[in-house]
Parts: C-alpha cells; structure tokens; sequence
C-alpha cells in the first residue's frame, strides 16, 4: 500500500464514521488568502485540530471570525490527503459566548470608526419640525407602543408610517437593513415622504440586541439620505447603530419625544406670545391716541405748540 493509498482510505474512514458534527473552541492561526476559503485552527485548553471552510460556505456569515473568537462549528471529520492531516471541514460557523460578541463589536467599532462613519461631520441634521416620521421596529414589541403613546401625548398631529421588521434573530439585520433602503428608495422615488426615521427596539441581552451591532445595518444607516434617530435598548445599551446614526436617544419613548415638540408647552408659549402681542397693540393704539389728540388740539388753535 501506497502512503495516497493509506491516507486515501483512512479519510474514507473518518468520513464514514463521523456524521456532522459540533465542535465548540477558540480560533487561532487564522488565515484568508486570495482564494476565498478560510483556515485555521480550533483550539481547547490542551488540545487544537485544523480546519478548513470552504468560500461557498464562508460568504454566507454575516461576521468574519478572528484569533481569539470562541465559536461553534457545524463539520465534518475529515484527512488532508496530500499531507495526511486530520482536519474539519466546516459548513456553519456560529459566535459563541457574550466574550465573542464584544470581541466582533469591538472589531467592527475600530473598522467603521477608521472609515469616520462616527464622525459629526457627516451626520444629517434633524429638521426643526417633523410631519411624517417613519418607524423601523418590531410591530408587536413595546418600542412601537411606547413610541405611539408619547407621540399621541406630545404631538398628534405627527404622522407615523410602521415599517415591520423582525429586531432579533438571524433575519433581522438584513430586514433592518433593507427597511432603511426601502424608506429612502420610496422617498426618491416620491412615493411617500418621510422627514425623518426612527431605527430601534426595547431592551434585552446582547445577543437580543445584535442584529444592531451587524455590519449592514450600518452600512444601511450612514448611506441613508434622511436623517435617522437610533433607539436600542435601554439607557446604559450603546449600539453600532447608535454611533453611526445622526442621533442617538437612550430609548425608543425618549426617541419619539426628541423628535416631537411638546404640543402643550407649544400652547403655553402660544398664549405667552399672544399676551405679548395683545399688550404690544394695546400700547400702540394707546400712542396713536395720543398722538392723535395732539394733532386736533393743534388744528383748533394752529397757533399752539
């Protein structure tokens, strides 16, 4: 027997014994050259085993992962014929752990910041007063409700066009992501007009969290062409939506209220104004009085000064 001839049966070996499976450990070695496949090598405390994932499988994450990442790993259990090398051939690759997910966070925070996609300088002012307003969140979580309660109270006269999008699991950034392409398509186009939108959700883990920490999502919100008002979470959540967005509200409640005028303190300073304007009138009419009393006691007696 041939050293390919043994190499050759031992992987037909590995391969019929093993059905796929999951493997969970650190990633080192990492390595993505011209080809578009990806190796590396998948480690433990005392023990590491090489791994190989294909472009055709790469190209479908959503997150590139690097040294250091802790990952989940769907595979086969497979040899490397030409060098006879025990390794896995990966077809899903999933983050594991909230330790990973600062890790790719704060990956993408330190790429979107070096592009200046936080910079002040290329965010959008808000209009000084908003007629339609359109809202991207979940149309049966709080945000939605929360938003639609202080906009009742503050302002009714704002319109509010929901564009439904799912804010956690596997779809939502991409449905984030094409929400803000659609509103911004529609408004071109002269479909509907929208003077501001509103990106966000209610509170929850990292992880219930992340699709607004994903890469499209941002992308999606610095190429929009109306301004956007980032709301996710909760007061201490800060999100890679939240940066790159032209304004950032703690929650979706304090979102909707920065982006309506209070419709009785508007009354209050109606009435300020009308007070002023009453007495500024009284006080003008009261000199052309005057003054016109002055000018008949002056046709009476021309003589007098």
């Amino acid at each position: 027997m041939t050293v390919s001839q043994l190499n050759r049966q031992a992987r037909i070996l590995l391969e019929s014994h093993f059905d796929f499976v999951w493997v969970e450990g650190e990633v080192s070695n990492f390595a993505a050259p011209s080809s578009g496949h990806w190796y590396f090598a998948l480690k433990d405390g005392s023990a590491q085993v090489r791994c190989a994932m294909f472009r055709n499988r790469n190209t479908r994450l959503r997150f590139t992962p690097g040294n250091g990442d802790h990952i989940r790993l769907r595979c086969r259990v497979s040899l490397y014929e030409g060098r006879g090398e025990f390794q896995l051939i990966v077809e899903h690759m999933e983050q594991a752990g909230a330790g990973a997910l600062h890790a790719a966070f704060e990956r993408l925070k330190a790429k979107l910041q070096a592009e200046g996609l936080f910079d002040e300088a290329r965010k959008r002012p808000l209009p000084d007063s908003i007629s339609q307003l359109g809202v991207i969140t979940s149309p049966t979580g709080a945000a939605i409700h929360d938003i639609l309660t202080v906009l009742r109270r503050r302002c009714p006269g704002i319109a509010v066009s929901l564009l439904p999008v799912a804010v956690q699991g596997e779809d939502a950034a991409g449905q984030i992501a094409a929400a803000i392409e659609r509103a911004n398509r529609w408004q071109r186009e002269g479909k509907v007009h929208f003077d501001a939108l509103l990106v966000g959700r209610g509170g929850g883990s990292l992880e219930d969290l992340w699709a607004f920490n994903e890469e499209i999502v941002a992308r999606a919100i610095a190429a929009s062409e109306l301004p956007i008002v980032a709301a996710v979470g909760h007061e201490v959540d800060f999100s890679i939506a939240d940066m790159v967005a032209d304004r950032r509200a703690p929650t979706p409640s304090a979102a909707a209220e920065m982006l309506s005028p209070d419709q009785r303190e508007w009354l209050q300073r109606l009435q300020a104004l009308e007070t002023s304007l009453v007495r500024l009138i009284r006080r003008k009419l009261n000199d052309a009085n005057i003054q016109l009393s002055h000018l008949r006691t002056r046709l009476k007696h021309p003589g007098a000064q």
